[in-house]
């Protein structure tokens, strides 16, 4: 079993050096999973920033993993650490989410994501023939207890934790069992598919769940059963994979319906057939200023079937108990339920790119740490979206049902509130802290860098 980091709150100086030397002048990655789905294709909730390829210096690690105390830093094996390093690379934002989980669920997530991010690897690299990509993903599974097993032919920029893919599973098979069993079903599952989407549109709205289920509901269920393998969540956390999937999917199919205008650019179609078609003969046939009207409606079509999983977010996030897994799982919700808000029967997301402005995803963040916050959050974005309801849309009827049942959840007072200590103690106030000046940073610096190029974000 890896041995469980300490527990020790990082103080303000410490954090306040990490930030002052993390890497700068990095770009957007591209889209779509998960945790928050997190592969790629859901990581945009919480944009990432690009990682360096090249060989890491031992100064690097120290810079990338500086929100973590040094001494967990240095209880750690070099495998382990430099596992970190690859968290950090591939995933700056939530890799300091991760980080601010407590104990020894800290490097099942972390070594959950790494093994995730290596399957979506294989399958985001167009090089790779189809005739050995699709064998590789339904077996990358056994590639977990396969010692000397990597992969050396992708051209993806995440290619190191193919290259490096025996340093994961070696940390991977230092995890407790009870951690090893659920990293590998999901990643057998996930990578299953995966290969069946491969050639396949996304044709009915069954369709667009079952595939946003299998590249974030997945994850939403891999990791609650973590949560309750670790005993810092009690065991029907895991065991309502219902709740688990809705978790994911409200963040899959939020990040689909803001990519619009990039997905079709590059020639990808997430909307589902069944949704456009009855408002145009091609995908991309919305983004014409003549079709707004129609492009209008089936946006806001797509954003109240989005909504209709929010009550079971609120369900799902009212159960945790653990302080540390509540802001990891919060965060990304309230980050989407914003997004949405600012989507519906918003124009731009067929003109540009759509995202919430830089201070408000901070507060955002900061605000997330409790039942209660949580809740007024969701209400007060589900009453916006409800302004801009218009008395013409063909979804009106059903965008004002679920609306109405989100703010009846959101007002609902939480039982037994007593039981989690919600109070801010520094070490989560620091890691609060912590993420949202990671992101402003990120933020700012993407902001500039699309200013001088001329392009939008």
């Amino acid at each position: 079993m890896a041995g469980a980091c300490c527990k020790c709150p990082a103080s303000l100086s410490v954090l306040k050096r990490s930030l002052s030397v993390a890497p700068r002048g990095c770009g957007s990655s591209p889209p779509r999973s998960v945790l928050q789905g997190w592969r790629r294709r859901g990581d945009r909730g919480l944009q990432e920033a690009t990682r360096p390829s090249s060989a890491l210096r031992t100064v690097g690690f120290y810079r990338q993993t500086a929100f973590l105390c040094l001494s967990c830093q240095e209880s750690m094996s070099d495998s382990l650490r430099t596992c970190y390093v690859y968290l950090n690379q591939t995933s700056r934002s939530f890799a300091a989410v991760i980080q601010a989980l407590d104990g020894e669920l800290r490097h099942a997530v972390c070594i959950f994501y790494l093994v995730l991010r290596a399957l979506d690897t294989v399958e985001d690299d167009m090089t790779i023939s189809l005739e050995k990509k699709v064998p590789m993903l339904n077996n990358f599974h056994t590639y977990l207890y396969q010692g000397e097993w990597c992969f050396t032919e992708s051209h993806e920029k995440d290619r190191q934790v193919l290259e490096d893919f025996p340093t994961i599973s070696l940390e991977f098979r230092n995890l407790a069992q009870e951690y090893r069993d659920v990293i590998s079903d999901i990643c057998h599952r996930m990578g299953v598919g995966m290969a069946e989407f491969l050639e396949k549109k996304v044709g009915s709205v069954k369709e667009w769940d079952l595939y946003c289920h299998y590249v974030a509901g997945l994850v939403g269920i891999g990791l609650s059963r973590l949560f309750s393998a670790s005993q810092l969540e009690d065991p029907e956390v895991g065991l309502d994979t219902e709740l688990a999937n809705s978790m994911g999917l409200f963040l899959q199919k939020t990040n689909i319906i803001r990519d619009y205008l990039e997905d079709t650019q590059e020639g990808r179609a997430f909307w589902p057939k069944e949704a456009w078609s009855q408002f145009a003969s091609r995908l991309e046939d919305l983004a014409q200023p003549e079709k707004l009207e129609s492009a209008l409606s089936c946006l806001n079509l797509l954003v109240t079937d989005a909504l209709r999983h929010v009550p079971d977010v609120i369900a799902y996030l009212s159960r945790l108990r653990n302080q540390s897994v509540f802001n990891f799982c919060a965060i990304p919700q309230v980050m989407a339920i914003a997004t949405l808000s600012t989507c519906y029967n918003n124009p731009m997301v067929f003109q540009g790119v759509v995202k919430i402005r830089k201070g408000q995803a901070v507060t955002l963040m900061m605000e997330a740490t409790n039942m209660r916050a949580v809740q007024t959050i969701i209400a007060q974005y589900s009453q916006e979206i409800l302004q801009k309801v218009s008395l013409t849309d063909p979804t009106r009827d059903k965008t004002l049902h679920i609306l109405a049942v989100i703010q009846e959840k959101s007002a609902l007072p939480q039982p037994d509130l007593s039981c989690r200590n919600h109070h801010l103690s520094p070490m989560y106030l620091s890691a609060a802290m912590l993420v949202a000046a990671l992101s402003w940073q990120y933020l700012s610096t993407t902001a500039a860098q699309a200013q001088g190029t001329g392009d939008m974000q």
